[in-house]
């Protein structure tokens, strides 16, 4: 029985392949149709994986300096790196002597001569601290704490940039779901309306399978195989859509980065997030053959 019953399954999902072979010109629109809805939201994955990938930069990003005053020495100020250091909240520390930040500052600033004609060097110890847990932890309190620490001069946090990057991140988030949910639904939508016309062309040859006793489960199955192998194709379909797009924006992303002293490459899909493309498309295909063969096969009856 259960050899009767995966055999019955085969022969409808070698049955839908071949009817999508025999009418190839409007299978491809319907495949590159699913495919496009489905690389949009596969796409916007993608921005969002690299996004992640340069987390360690925009980590960077929430990196603050706090100066310490004119009159602390060496000895105080490394004692203070060392306290803040040690901190839980505190991935590191970087201690930037007077004369090595007065060096960085006659090199870039294009006031070398200005400088050299000052008797004694104005630049105080520097401390630039990485907060543990980048920008989305509280980098204002800790920015607090180091500031009420005795010979902390001033305290300078861009926080602005950090809630700006906090929002971006969850917009971008909050876009891809949305994007997902809609054009999950497109897909649905578009299979539906495939499916009630494939429905409507064998009206006939189902009037007379439900004459001689065919189920409803019978007639709906091979619909189903055909929804699957769209949503299959049409998966495969998007995977090489943004595979493409990503070879093309390759280049110029190196190039941009680069001007930047990065050596940042975009990355792609990984197989997990390729095969949950593929699939998603598969169950989404079936979806839609399902939404359709449930609505439309009822209403025919033989005569």
């Amino acid at each position: 029985m259960l050899k009767r019953y995966l055999g019955l399954h085969a022969q409808a999902l070698v049955s839908a392949a071949g009817r999508l072979a025999r009418q190839p010109g409007g299978a491809l629109l319907t495949v590159l149709v699913i495919g496009v809805a489905l690389a949009l939201p596969g796409g916007l994955r993608v921005l969002v994986s690299n996004a992640d990938a340069l987390s360690g930069s925009w980590d960077r990003a929430a990196d603050f300096s706090a100066y310490l005053a004119l009159g602390v020495g060496d000895e105080r100020a490394r004692a203070l790196a060392k306290q803040i250091g040690e901190r839980d909240d505190v991935a590191g520390v970087d201690l930037i002597p007077p004369d090595e930040a007065l060096t960085e500052f006659r090199e870039h600033s294009g006031l070398g001569a200005a400088i050299d004609a000052l008797e004694e060097n104005p630049l105080p110890y520097t401390l630039v601290i990485r907060p543990a847990s980048g920008a989305a932890g509280d980098v204002e309190a800790l920015a607090a704490a180091v500031a009420a620490l005795d010979g902390v001069d001033l305290v300078q946090l861009d926080t602005a940039w950090v809630e700006r990057l906090r929002a971006i991140l969850a917009l971008a988030g909050r876009v891809v779901d949305i994007a997902t949910g809609l054009l999950g639904a497109a897909v649905v939508v578009v299979m539906g309306n495939t499916i009630r016309l494939e429905i409507q062309n064998r009206r006939a040859e189902i009037e007379v399978t439900k004459l001689v006793g065919g189920t409803d489960g019978f007639i709906r199955r091979p619909f189903l195989y055909l929804g699957l192998w769209y949503g299959v194709l049409g998966g495969l379909a998007a995977l090489l859509v943004i595979v493409l797009t990503l070879a093309l924006l390759g280049d110029p992303v190196r190039e941009l980065a680069g001007l930047y002293g990065s050596d940042y490459r975009l990355t792609g899909l990984s197989a997990a997030e390729a095969a949950a493309l593929i699939g998603g498309g598969a169950v989404l295909g079936w979806a839609g053959a399902w939404v359709a063969t449930a609505r439309h096969l009822r209403a025919i009856e033989p005569k």
